[in-house]
């Protein structure tokens, strides 16, 4: 089977994204790297792109270069991954959109809610792909956990409990360091700052998981280092519209804490847990019996785990493997697309543009909340209302 042309705006030299992204789409031999826009500065973004393989005239200078360079190519990308600044995502991935690309966008993947709206409806309107890079959720035991919930294993859910939260940011004499202090920056972080950037990965992670969306949500953000606007600490308690009651935190200031995604799923006859910083494991209480742990590449898992399981038992798996089967489901759902069969999205489980609008939609909400003491407020955008 031929490989689908994959191309990248973003993640040039020093990038911490890129590099994941490159060795997630490589993994199954599905896509070739063939085009990019790497850099916003034009000579260094040719240049990183020629020592990475592609060849001159597809090493492009900007997004706007690789657009007009790709776009009536009969050999042009299938698929482009926008891997840039947050406040670029919706130009570049509107632009590509409108000319029938399918794209992979960074998260989050708007600055605004209407923009998020925007996207859903051009995606649906051109029936190209518009998916969001919750990367997370390709582990294949959180891929596991969303079976088990669906089948019943642990009855009806009662309560999630998400978290992200690092120390990375605590340091107050580092407030003034440039890479670190646009974050919470009005200007160029938006209305949001460590929520936005990882509360909604664990919102996500519980929408994913349960298989229910967010529908109102109380929050409480602070800012732990007074000099910043925007919050590094947010506490959100949120209910589900499937009567799941959630409670999430996510802060930047956590000193001893590293990466810290984890989720817990409770419900009537059991409980799940699962970290990402443990990936191969999840936690699995039964009512009433003895807490199991079920490893990564055992047998006898979900249909969903074992085809996101690359590495035999016993050995460690990896943010790009969970990339990698993000990308994996899109090539499925491009070639699907390609020969005018439709896949049941129950089977093929990447975020969708869907998924980056509900994410702002909470973004916004957690800032309006926690602006008014925690007042609950609706956390739908407008469009699923």
């Amino acid at each position: 089977m031929a490989k689908l042309n994959w191309g990248m705006v973003g993640g040039g030299e020093g990038s911490q994204i890129g590099p994941a992204h490159r060795l997630g789409a490589g993994l199954d031999g599905e896509f070739a790297f063939v085009a990019g826009a790497l850099d916003h500065r034009p000579d260094q973004g040719r240049d990183y792109g020629q020592r990475l393989g592609l060849d001159a005239d597809r090493a492009y200078g900007s997004w706007q270069d690789m657009l007009a360079g790709e776009k009536d190519r009969p050999d042009r990308v299938d698929l482009v991954t926008v891997a840039t600044p947050n406040a670029t995502h919706f130009e570049i991935t509107r632009a590509f959109l409108e000319n029938g690309f399918h794209v992979l966008c960074e998260k989050p993947m708007t600055m605004t809610v209407a923009e998020g709206e925007e996207l859903v409806h051009l995606a649906n309107h051109t029936g190209r792909i518009c998916a969001v890079n919750y990367g997370y959720s390709g582990y294949s035991l959180v891929r596991h956990m969303r079976a088990m919930v669906a089948r019943g294993d642990i009855g009806k859910v009662r309560v999630v409990v998400a978290e992200f939260a690092h120390g990375h940011h605590a340091d107050a004499t580092d407030a003034d360091n440039p890479r670190v202090r646009w974050r919470y920056d009005p200007a160029q972080a938006g209305v949001s700052a460590q929520f936005a950037d990882c509360g909604i990965h664990a919102m996500h992670m519980a929408s994913f998981v349960t298989g229910q969306e967010v529908e109102r949500l109380s929050a409480d953000i602070v800012s732990g280092i007074p000099v910043r606007t925007l919050e590094d600490d947010a506490m959100v308690n949120f209910r589900m519209d499937g009567g799941a009651v959630g409670r999430l935190w996510t802060s930047s200031i956590a000193i001893g804490r590293q990466h810290g995604l984890a989720i817990q799923v409770f419900g009537e006859t059991g409980g799940l847990r699962w970290s990402q910083e443990q990936p191969n494991q999840l936690y699995y209480m039964p009512l009433g019996q003895r807490l199991q742990v079920i490893e990564r590449g055992e047998g006898n898992l979900s249909p969903e785990a074992d085809r996101t399981s690359r590495v035999t038992v016993g050995h460690a798996e990896g943010m790009p493997l969970a990339f990698g089967n993000i990308y994996t489901d899109l090539a499925e759902a491009i070639r699907a697309r390609k020969d005018g069969r439709t896949m049941d999205p129950a089977a093929n489980l990447y975020p969708r543009a869907e998924d980056g609008l509900r994410s702002m939609a909470a973004v916004f909400a957690v800032a309006e909340s926690g602006k008014a003491d925690g007042a609950w407020v609706d956390a739908r955008p407008p469009m699923f209302r």
